[in-house]
């Protein structure tokens, strides 16, 4: 029987790069080498995307064991700069800069038949131009089986502030929140400022809009902190979002996670629990500082863990997610009573979560009885599912 042909896409443009690397190195050492005919496609930071036929030595370190997949861990991301070196170039889906003129745009599909000839395309990209929406409709446009989220669903669960009005508009509960735009910071901060304050009580937290992995997130507990705060995330992108802080004076909230799969039938895992080891669960708390600590299953009760599970398939068919998302809540702190349950509030869908081995993700359907080889398996029979039902659209009268 003849193997399954499965590109893994890596890397890429954002800043999150070097988790990228991280998960595909996961994925390429668990995939069932019997079942798929694996090859690799790298992305550099600069764009270029690279075929990798030796793609294992792109990541040596990484692959070697759970104790080096760490972002921040110089070893186990020396490999990426082999990707500026030595591969053949077969696509560059960017805009050409001058001095690469003779790189245009071209299909990966007619690529991919030259020089690979994948069945499906699993990308491990996480952030910018990989989980927005950018990436996927140059699949769509290739015609290939991909997995995760379309155009619409990746683009939506990236930008945190059309996200909230999805969720709105399904009337899940989010926490109070304000977007606005780079240019009226600039402009009339003294006016958005007085906004943000009318709405919001410290503290607050200030997010850009279009970024994972908790990227350019701060925490402003007082004026003071407010500006600085906003101008790191205007730095990242146009549109910043400030929330208001769950939990305020009485502690902090706490950070629940439950993983989902499937296309439109999805399917919620066990809640799963994190502690950060800081004030909040930044960048430098899940990749860079020890400390930081995974509960799975949550300490909930069972009505709470069965609304939460709710809520993430609630938010995931909201979005339009297809494939996989992990989904992020925050939990009011304190204990819960008949007469007064503890608040539950969604923070966001993650529509190409990290995964790594030792990923929440992947941990939480471990957890929910399905092994990490087997969710591989499973993500790839979503995609060609996907796939096959949309040949069933007609594109002309």
């Amino acid at each position: 029987m003849k193997k399954l042909r499965v590109g893994i896409v890596f890397g890429g443009r954002s800043g999150e790069h070097e988790v990228s690397l991280l998960s595909a190195a996961s994925v390429l050492q668990a995939i069932d080498k019997k079942k798929y005919d694996v090859h690799l496609i790298g992305i550099t930071k600069d764009g270029r995307w690279l075929t990798a036929n030796d793609a294992a030595h792109l990541l040596p370190e990484a692959v070697g064991g759970a104790h080096h997949l760490r972002a921040g861990d110089p070893e186990a991301t020396a490999g990426a700069v082999l990707l500026e070196h030595g591969q053949e170039v077969t696509v560059s889906p960017v805009p050409a800069h001058a001095e690469q003129s003779e790189n245009s745009l071209v299909t990966l599909r007619a690529s991919a038949e030259k020089s690979l000839g994948v069945d499906v395309i699993f990308p491990v990209l996480h952030g910018t131009f990989g989980e927005d929406g950018t990436v996927q409709g140059l699949f769509e446009l290739a015609d290939i089986a991909y997995v995760g989220s379309g155009v619409l669903g990746s683009a939506a669960g990236m930008d945190k502030d059309v996200m909230k009005r999805l969720f709105s508009a399904a009337k899940l509960p989010i926490p109070k929140h304000v977007t606005l735009l780079r240019r009226e910071w600039q402009e009339i901060p003294r006016r958005c400022r007085q906004r943000i304050e009318a709405a919001l009580r410290y503290p607050m937290f200030v997010k850009p809009a279009n970024l994972g992995s908790s990227v350019g997130i701060s925490k402003a507990h007082d004026r003071s902190e407010l500006d600085a705060a906003v101008d790191l995330a205007a730095s990242f992108d146009r549109k910043i979002v400030i929330e208001q802080s769950i939990g305020g004076k009485r502690g902090k909230a706490r950070e629940l996670e439950v993983a989902v799969l499937g296309n439109d039938a999805p399917e919620a895992s066990v809640v799963g629990e994190i502690v950060p080891c800081k004030e909040f669960y930044d960048y430098e708390a899940k990749y860079l500082s020890e400390g930081s600590e995974a509960i799975i299953p949550a300490k909930l009760t069972r009505t709470e863990s069965k609304r939460v599970r709710e809520m993430a398939v609630a938010a995931f068919r909201a979005c339009d997610c297809a494939g996989m998302a992990r989904v992020d809540f925050l939990m009011e702190p304190g204990e819960s009573s008949a007469k007064r349950p503890r608040k539950i509030y969604l923070n966001e869908v993650n529509t190409l979560p990290g995964f790594t081995s030792i990923s929440m993700f992947p941990k939480l359907w471990q957890a929910s009885g399905l092994s990490y080889g087997k969710l591989i398996d499973r993500l790839i029979s979503l995609a060609r599912e996907r796939h096959k039902e949309k040949m069933d659209n007609r594109y002309d009268l």
